[in-house]
């Protein structure tokens, strides 16, 4: 599988070519706008600041880009946005994507990504892959139908699974290759041992390559 459709912006944000659009999924800190150019579709999974940003949203988007959000975060955007619900399939602008339910589970995480919220994951068609980025999330029941080319799973920890956590829904998933995403810029964490941990526990795992090397905290 060819990986130059993607790039790993920072933290959970991506940039992907999917049929000849351009499209973001949670977009943030983006240090050169100019680099990442405009966005045909901009995905977003939740409201938390470090996937819903305005600013980088703004610093992306045209008069003709869309916007695809659950409902509670699309009740904070503007523009063109199509509310979305977990387990559910769309269409935008010729591409086409459905959604995974994405929560916490863990006791002690449970007010950080309520199921109630009904938050999610996408997995998205590219014409050359089906990518699934699973959003803020536990390992949750709904990942065992998941049926990818590229999986990208939080490894962090704290709010997310941890990296023996993604680990294990690694190998639940059927996916050529698994990522990891959403460890890089927590403060006190060794993500070098977060990545070799990670590629010993799963036999599939790659490790991208960020086009902008972390530099911020989220504690």
């Amino acid at each position: 599988m060819e990986l130059d459709f993607l790039k790993w912006i920072d933290h959970a944000g991506f940039l992907l070519e999917a049929k000849g659009k351009k499209i973001a999924i949670d977009p943030f800190r983006i240090r050169d706008p100019a680099q990442a150019g405009k966005a045909d579709i901009i995905f977003i999974t939740h409201s938390h600041f470090d996937h819903l940003s305005n600013k980088d949203i703004d610093s992306l988007r045209t008069d003709g880009t869309k916007i695809v959000a659950p409902k509670e975060s699309a009740d904070k955007l503007s523009g063109d946005v199509l509310a979305v619900e977990p387990g559910k399939s769309y269409s935008v602008a010729g591409i086409s994507f459905s959604t995974v339910p994405a929560y916490n589970t863990k006791p002690e995480r449970l007010n950080f990504h309520p199921r109630a919220n009904n938050w999610v994951g996408y997995i998205i068609d590219t014409g050359k892959a089906k990518v699934y980025h699973a959003g803020d999330t536990d390992f949750v029941e709904e990942m065992r139908q998941v049926d990818v080319d590229l999986a990208l799973l939080p490894a962090g920890g704290t709010y997310t699974m941890d990296v023996d956590e993604a680990a294990n829904a690694a190998k639940a998933i059927k996916a050529t290759y698994v990522a990891p995403m959403h460890y890089k810029a927590l403060a006190g964490k060794d993500y070098a041992k977060i990545e070799k941990r990670f590629k010993e526990l799963v036999s599939n795992a790659v490790i991208l390559q960020q086009i902008q090397e972390p530099y911020y905290s989220l504690r």
